[in-house]
């Protein structure tokens, strides 16, 4: 006789789940780019919050880091914004 492991139960489950699910999987897609922007939106809160304590605005602090060819990107500022404040007054300085 042939073993059988949860074949018929495993479909049962799985379509109950996905029927469950109907009319909120285009909302879990779109909300995993949003969570994208989001993130980069907290990252530059972050950046701006720390800059403005050093009299510098966020939109001159990111056209310095580019003219001097610094390529953090803002999730890596942000980070060090918040771990490591020393550092990033040093990057700051060395910048201006």
């Amino acid at each position: 006789m042939t073993r059988v492991k949860k074949g018929v139960n495993a479909l049962k489950t799985r379509r109950n789940i996905l029927r469950q699910a109907k009319g909120y999987r285009f909302d879990a897609f779109a909300h995993r780019r949003d969570k994208k922007n989001d993130f980069r939106r907290l990252w530059n809160v972050k950046i701006n919050a720390f800059v403005r304590s050093h009299q510098i605005t966020y939109s001159k602090f990111i056209g310095l880091l580019k003219k001097k060819g610094i390529g953090l990107d803002r999730k890596i500022l942000a980070a060090l914004a918040e771990s490591k404040p020393e550092t990033f007054a040093r990057l700051l300085t060395h910048l201006t």
